[in-house]
């Protein structure tokens, strides 16, 4: 470290004084090679950081990340969590500064945090960062400077998630069926998967298989999500559908395959349009929470709000439900484990209760979006995804879509509707045309005048806000 450094430095160098140069040229070039090895600065291999497994079974899991050996310690000093563990110095998904450890002046620590499973190892890395190395032009969304890496001083292990765990983030929705529920999971392989139900935990007698889908980084529009900066592997879509279910039944399923393994038993309420009944849970621009610091705010709100709504999922009973998640799904705004750990942070409750979203402008906006009348205030608020990750981890009924201009994947889950008990639901997209004559315009207007009036005799619509993005 800089510390041991200086203090070798100094108690050296009184004995060079005493000696002459005649006698300097006498010591051997091997002894001299030698004393400058040792008296060089310290290497980062005297601090030490290690992790306390190299093996997580699921996403949520802790791992406590233990260093020492830390000379003079800073405020200034943190911990960066990285994966995959050959990113960049500058890559890091996150940051916590060891302060937050209460023994960290002592120059050892200790932090535990979850981890979700991004389908590649992770690493853990020291830095120091020093005062002097403040750059407040590079920060993060609430303007923090973001630290430097100039100076690691120790990184670690690899850590890893069991691949035979099976799938994760699953996730239920609706079809244009009644009979129906799709079920979307993720794999880090994409071997064939299957789903299996019925209506017992013991009585899972019907499988159906799953439809694959992926994208790429060159199917990303715009930084940050097209860069190394912001980019992760997605893992592979699995999408299934049970079919055949009656009405207002409790359902078992798991998803997965002998060879890649099974996910833990989840349940459903199916649907029943002739239940008088409705019951909805009704919020937008909700994001996700992450143990650390990264380059984007993330929304430690959203941990309450999907504790309520799984409180009183269970407290339901039989009685079938579903969540409206109306824009600004994950705000990972092109950092892409963001959207891992939305996934990972609903899925107690999206694979109870078929979870809907319609898009938002966190979701899509882009400099080069197709549509952009003169009028618009359309920017950079998607992050360069291009509706690439909503359109593709998430499937709505409907068929709507809009081609991006680009080699992306067209734009899917823009503008559908289904009935649920009494209630029929109308999504619509303020990020895609909506002007009359319009294909949105057309599928509203069919749709609302095929409405049973004597069934739906009432409309209405959500909080509409100031602003163009929710001009309808």
């Amino acid at each position: 470290t800089h510390s041991n450094y200086f203090t070798k430095k100094l108690l050296f160098q009184p004995m060079l004084i005493q000696m002459n140069s005649k006698f300097i040229q006498t010591i051997p070039l091997t002894l001299l090679f030698v004393l400058s090895l040792l008296f060089t600065p310290s290497s980062s291999s005297e601090v030490s950081v290690s992790v306390s497994t190299q093996t997580l079974s699921k996403s949520g899991d802790p791992v406590t990340i233990q260093w020492s050996g830390i000379d003079s310690p800073s405020k200034l000093d943190w911990l960066g969590i990285y994966s995959p563990p050959n990113s960049s110095s500058h890559h890091f998904i996150g940051y916590l500064f060891l302060s937050s450890s209460p023994t960290w002046q002592s120059g050892s620590g200790s932090i535990s945090i979850p981890l979700v499973n991004l389908r590649s190892n992770y690493q853990f890395r020291i830095f120091r960062w020093i005062e002097s190395e403040v750059d407040t032009s590079r920060h993060d969304h609430d303007n923090n400077p973001l630290p430097r890496t100039k100076h690691q001083l120790a990184k670690s292990n690899e850590l890893g998630f069991d691949p035979r765990r099976g799938p994760e983030q699953v996730h239920l929705a609706f079809t244009d069926l009644e009979d129906e529920m799709r079920v979307l999971f993720v794999t880090h392989d994409g071997k064939e998967s299957f789903v299996r139900y019925g209506l017992g935990e013991d009585r899972m007698d019907q499988t159906v298989g799953t439809r694959l889908v992926r994208y790429e980084r060159e199917h990303m529009c715009d930084s940050p999500a097209n860069q190394s900066v912001g980019w992760r592997d997605p893992g592979y879509i699995h999408d299934g559908v049970m079919m055949n279910l009656k009405k207002g039944k409790r359902y078992y399923y798991k998803v997965g395959s002998e060879s890649g393994g099974w996910s833990i038993a989840h349940s459903f309420v199916s649907r029943n349009e002739d239940s008088d009944e409705t019951i909805a849970f009704l919020f937008g621009d909700m994001g996700t929470a992450a143990p650390y610091k990264t380059f984007r705010r993330t929304q430690d709100e959203s941990i309450s709000t999907m504790k309520w709504i799984s409180r009183d999922i269970e407290a339901l009973g039989d009685k079938p439900a579903f969540i409206s998640h109306i824009g600004d799904i994950s705000y990972a705004r092109g950092y892409s484990w963001l959207w891992d750990n939305f996934f990972s942070q609903i899925e107690p409750v999206a694979s109870k209760v078929a979870y809907h979203v319609c898009i938002g402008n966190h979701e899509y906006d882009w400099p080069l979006q197709p549509w952009k009348p003169d009028w618009s205030t359309y920017g950079t608020d998607g992050g360069g995804e291009c509706g690439v990750p909503y359109s593709l981890k998430f499937h709505m009924p409907g068929n709507s879509s809009e081609l991006t201009g680009t080699h992306a994947p067209a734009t899917r889950n823009l503008y559908y509707s289904f009935d649920m008990g009494s209630v029929h639901f109308v999504y619509i997209s303020t990020e895609t045309n909506f002007l009359p004559g319009s294909g949105q315009y057309i599928f509203i207007k069919h749709d609302l005048e095929s409405v049973d009036r004597k069934k739906d005799p009432f409309c209405g619509c959500p909080r509409a806000q100031a602003n163009l993005h929710n001009k309808l």
